[in-house]
């Protein structure tokens, strides 16, 4: 197995930074750590298991229902992990909202299965999902890390900056859980990116 399908996904392909998909939950749920975690989790398990079952199916989906199929496939596993959150982590399906849900219509998912899934073996398939969801994951967590610790001070509802400095003055930026600085960070995220890989640089 071609060992790009590993290792694209978090660098040269990334989902997010590279072929800006996923863009919508990336600014949405990265105001708290513990959320853009279940998220990545989420998309993570539903890339990597949708592109399981549609390569299993490859032969016998005739082309002109293929994106139903597809459609269908992803809603199953939406709805087990909305179920599943609701049952055992109500609070963080709350948080996430309607963006659980929309995961349905994410295009990274859509994307993996259109282009590898339906034209390779199971496995290979399987893996490439989960690492676009881990790719996908790491810059959620990555904008959530930064927005949770400089607008709250706290990491995972823990608090990280020391009282000391809050006493000496010091006072947490409110821009950061507003979602305008979700979109000038993910920009700042997407040019550090492109400025550490020389090859995403337009010539």
């Amino acid at each position: 197995m071609n060992k790009e399908i590993y290792t694209k996904p978090f660098f040269k392909g990334n989902p997010i930074t590279v072929l800006v998909l996923g863009i919508c939950s990336s600014l949405a749920v990265t105001v708290q750590l513990k959320g853009a975690l279940v998220m990545a989790l989420s998309v993570t398990i539903v890339t990597a298991f949708s592109s399981l079952f549609i390569s299993l199916l490859r032969n016998t989906i005739p082309n002109r229902v293929r994106i139903i199929v597809q459609l269908v496939v992803v809603a199953m596993f939406v709805i087990l992990i909305d179920q599943v959150l609701k049952a055992f982590a109500y609070d963080t399906s709350k948080m996430l909202s309607v963006y659980i849900g929309l995961i349905i219509t994410n295009c990274i998912i859509m994307g993996r299965i259109e282009a590898f899934a339906l034209g390779s073996k199971p496995w290979p398939s399987f893996v490439d999902g989960a690492c676009n969801g881990l790719g996908y994951g790491m810059i959620l967590i990555v904008m959530a890390i930064v927005r949770e610790l400089l607008g709250s001070g706290t990491l995972l509802g823990f608090q990280i900056i020391p009282q000391a400095l809050y006493d000496a003055g010091y006072m947490n930026n409110g821009l950061m859980i507003l979602p305008p600085m979700a979109l000038i960070l993910l920009g700042c995220v997407v040019w550090v990116h492109r400025s550490v890989d020389k090859d995403l640089q337009e010539k």
